[in-house]
C-alpha cells in the first residue's frame, strides 16, 4: 500500500458520491488508499481488494506472533519430544 497523499487521496463524501467510479478506479490502479471525509472529519478509508487482503494477512500474522510470545512469557513451551508426543509421533530420537 503507498502513502497517502493529502492533496490527492481525501475528499469530500459528496465528491466520492458523484465520481465513484472514478475514484474506485483510481485506488485500484494507483494503490493509494482514499479517505473519504464527512463534514470536514474522517469518515471512511477506500482501498484496493489486494490493500485489504494484505492489511488482514499482516493483522492475523501479527496477532499469532503475539500470542506465541506471550505462551513464551507463560511458560506454555514444550520441547521437541514433547511436541512429537502431543502430535502423536511417539518417541523422539
Amino acid at each position: 500500500m503507498r502513502t497517502l497523499t493529502i492533496s490527492d487521496d481525501i475528499i469530500p463524501v459528496g465528491e466520492f458520491k458523484s465520481g465513484l467510479s472514478k475514484y474506485l478506479r483510481s485506488v485500484q490502479q494507483s494503490g493509494h488508499p482514499l479517505v473519504i471525509t464527512q463534514n470536514g472529519r474522517p469518515a471512511g478509508v477506500l482501498l484496493s481488494p489486494s490493500d485489504y487482503d494484505e492489511l488482514v494477512y499482516r493483522k492475523s500474522f501479527l496477532e499469532s506472533v503475539e500470542r506465541g510470545i506471550s505462551d513464551v512469557d507463560s511458560g506454555r513451551v514444550c520441547n521437541t519430544k514433547e511436541l512429537k508426543e502431543k502430535l502423536g509421533f511417539g518417541q523422539a530420537d
